[in-house]
């Protein structure tokens, strides 16, 4: 089967009704992005770092997933699909998807300030005290700004083997994830966003549409028609 991957970002998660954090005076639910997700934050102030994402866990699991998460779990019948995500939500397991990447780490885990390799599942609060085997400080296990993305290499490559990219609900500003559509070596990409921030990539056929509209219609020409002809329908 052919292989299709998907880039989603915080504009798929929004229509769930999760917020996405950064507001347009820059701040994240009024906190500056530094305070709540660098290493420095972590180290000033662990105490408003994991409150702030104690509550951003406290939304997650009231939220469900929309229409654009599940109808691209019916593509896996016919293409092999795999999902990078720059969310740090589960919205897409949840829908059912089997291969998704989550290039900024995960809400719903944490890990050891002493082995970056010991992660572990968390759905309740986080706080100081909370520690591994080894006696040290669980912290959120979210990649913050200054720090290495370790899966970024594993995405180089999935988006290599790409017959079809699916760029969906990102402004495609944030490296080094918005890099990756350089790696594709496809034309058929398709990018759907209501505000597309992002069209230097000669191949992009842009779709200005809310995730939850766009999604279900590519993903219908792409069962019904194939690939090449799924272009057509939307250039």
């Amino acid at each position: 089967m052919k292989n299709i991957v998907i880039l989603s970002g915080a504009g798929m998660s929004a229509e769930s009704g999760l917020k996405t954090f950064r507001d347009s005076n820059g701040l994240w639910e009024g906190h500056d992005i530094m305070e709540v997700a660098s290493p420095i934050g972590w180290r000033n102030s662990p105490t408003t770092v994991l409150d702030f994402y104690n509550q951003r866990r406290k939304q997650l699991l009231k939220v469900n997933p929309n229409k654009a998460h599940a109808t691209l779990v019916t593509l896996e019948d016919f293409y092999n699909v795999s999902i990078i995500t720059q969310n740090v939500d589960d919205l897409h397991e949840r829908a059912g998807s089997s291969e998704v990447l989550h290039l900024h780490g995960e809400l719903l885990k944490v890990r050891s300030q002493f082995d970056e390799n010991l992660i572990f599942d968390w759905k309740n609060d986080l706080n100081l005290g909370d520690l591994c085997e080894h006696k040290s400080q669980l912290r959120p296990h979210i990649v913050w700004f200054g720090e290495d993305v370790p899966l970024f290499d594993k995405a180089i490559e999935i988006t290599r083997k790409a017959d079809v990219v699916c760029i969906i609900g990102t402004s495609m500003q944030v490296y080094p994830a918005a890099s990756l559509i350089e790696y594709a070596t496809t034309t058929e990409i398709f990018y759907i966003d209501p505000n597309p921030q992002y069209s230097s990539h000669k191949n992009i056929k842009i779709i200005p549409k809310k995730a939850t509209l766009a999604v279900p219609d590519l993903v219908d020409s792409l069962i019904k028609n194939g690939i090449i002809n799924a272009t057509l329908k939307f250039k």
